[in-house]
């Protein structure tokens, strides 16, 4: 039995899981969460991580009742993500394996997210859409590598999920993503924005610029309310990855879609992905908040595939980089 000790902090989210064998003995992590109206800065972000990042570690090993001689391997990630939270987690995790004598595994943190997802969900080999507040890619798996179907060509979903929230001033507690999907259960008129589909990529920045320049003189004039406004993004940013989502799917042959990353915990966005799985005659299996955001089981459980496939990451090339494709790694674990 192989039992992965994993770090992830690449945004403002501290994690450190373990995981034996496909079973998740512990999973703990802390946010760093700023005032309404701020998004979390590098430096900021990687001071909290210092502070917190011990704390996580002894909270995840007495949960999982284990000792350090009992941990075979150590994972972190490696990339995409905020240079000085990368630096800050990669950093403890190279003094860990150091002091420990276990072997360091750098994980590439997309992969992580599909194969926690693919282990708790036991899809087989779906059609990924990665959604995230640094990411968005439609994924599938071809010949050793997670091949990118679809991409936004700007900013992420969850970045302009969170840049609105900041607009209009919406808690960051417990994120700003979760407080948008509330407020549009409330919502009831449909404001059209601007729809950018570019064959399988997306693009949410002209949308951003949209909402934030009508938002306070629709508001002031009462023409609609913030409700209605979440309601209106949600509708129209989840109605573009459905699209190419499904455009992917039928390009691929697949009949599974697995949706993975933080934006993934969205009902709405689950639901309206259900309904274009049903009509296809596929299965669509998604994750709730556990596993959907930022974790450090799901680096583990990457760092178990890697391990096993006999991937070691040495010393010298246990670095950072905050862009770091999900295309770029050898999936030497699957067939």
């Amino acid at each position: 039995m192989t039992v992965v000790l994993g770090f992830e902090g690449s945004a403002n989210k501290i994690g450190v899981g373990i995981v034996r064998d496909g079973e998740v003995l512990s999973n703990p992590r802390q946010t760093f969460i700023t005032p309404p109206g701020q998004g979390f800065q590098p430096s900021e972000t990687a001071r909290h991580h210092r502070r917190t990042v011990l704390i996580v570690l002894k909270e995840a090993m007495e949960q999982a009742g284990l000792q350090p001689a009992d941990i075979d391997c150590v994972a972190y990630t490696k990339g995409p993500g905020m240079g000085a939270p990368l630096v800050t987690v990669a950093i403890v995790a190279r003094t860990v394996a150091q002091l420990w004598g276990k072997p360091l595994l750098g994980v590439n943190h997309c992969i992580g997210h599909i194969e926690m997802g693919r282990l708790v969900t036991g899809a087989t080999n779906p059609t990924v859409l990665y959604v995230s507040g640094g990411n968005t890619q439609v994924i599938a798996y071809s010949k050793l590598r997670y091949r990118i179907f679809g991409e936004t060509i700007d900013i992420a979903v969850g970045n302009c999920l969170d840049r609105f929230a900041r607009v209009i001033k919406i808690s960051n507690d417990p994120s700003p993503g979760y407080n948008i999907e509330q407020m549009a259960k409330q919502g009831s008129q449909f404001v059209e924005l601007p729809y950018t589909v570019k064959g399988m990529d997306v693009s949410f920045s002209g949308i951003l610029s949209f909402i934030e320049e009508v938002s306070q003189k629709m508001l002031g004039s009462n023409e609609c309310t913030a409700d209605d406004l979440c309601f209106s993004l949600q509708e129209t940013v989840f109605a573009m990855l459905v699209e190419i989502t499904e455009r992917a799917m039928a390009h691929s042959g697949s009949c599974e879609v697995l949706i993975v990353g933080g934006v993934g915990c969205n009902l709405r966005l689950q639901e309206m992905m259900g309904v274009m799985c049903a009509e296809r005659g596929a299965r669509l299996f998604a994750t709730d908040e556990r596993f959907c955001i930022d974790n450090g089981a799901m680096i583990a459980q990457a760092g178990w595939e890697m391990f096993h496939s006999g991937q070691v990451t040495e010393l010298q090339d246990s670095w950072i980089t905050q862009r770091f494709r999900t295309d770029e790694v050898e999936v030497t674990w699957r067939d």
